[in-house]
């Protein structure tokens, strides 16, 4: 990562994390408001953890995500997560630690055995997605992202 992406994730990442609705850069709002739907959790109670990128060479690298969020689903199927995240190309990977053992379990092969998904609903079959797969465009309110969790 370049220092002006780094910049630009640290001022983005700071705002989201300050709870500032939204950044303003000269006047000009440089956040939206997004929904992130995610339906057929494998747990109605286990926890659901959402990595949110915005920078290509960092997807899916160890802690290169602009921010995480954990949800508990509290008995339901289904979560529904409002951010505000920064005009722009995003892409999201989702896990369920159904074993509450706070990482994604996986097999011999390195193949998950824990539910995940990513934005796009994008399915890899023998190597991780690429960014381009999952990304999807923020530039207003009203976005709303729907993923499926694998099982």
């Amino acid at each position: 990562m370049n220092l002006p992406q780094l910049v630009s994730a640290a001022f983005v990442t700071g705002c989201l994390l300050a709870g500032s609705s939204p950044c303003l850069a000269g006047g000009n709002p440089t956040t939206s408001a997004v929904t992130v739907v995610v339906s057929q959790l494998a747990s109605t109670q286990a926890a659901v953890k959402l990595y949110f990128y915005n920078v290509r060479e960092g997807f899916l690298q160890p802690k290169q995500y602009a921010f995480m969020k954990v949800v508990r689903p509290g008995g339901q199927d289904r979560i529904t997560l409002p951010v505000e995240l920064a005009n722009g190309d995003w892409a999201v990977a989702i896990t369920q630690d159904t074993n509450n053992n706070d990482k994604l379990d996986k097999n011999m092969v390195g193949i998950p055995t824990e539910p995940y998904a990513f934005s796009n609903n994008v399915r890899p079959r023998f190597a991780p997605p690429e960014f381009d797969d999952c990304k999807f465009t923020v530039s207003g309110p009203g976005k709303v992202v729907n993923i499926v969790l694998k099982p």
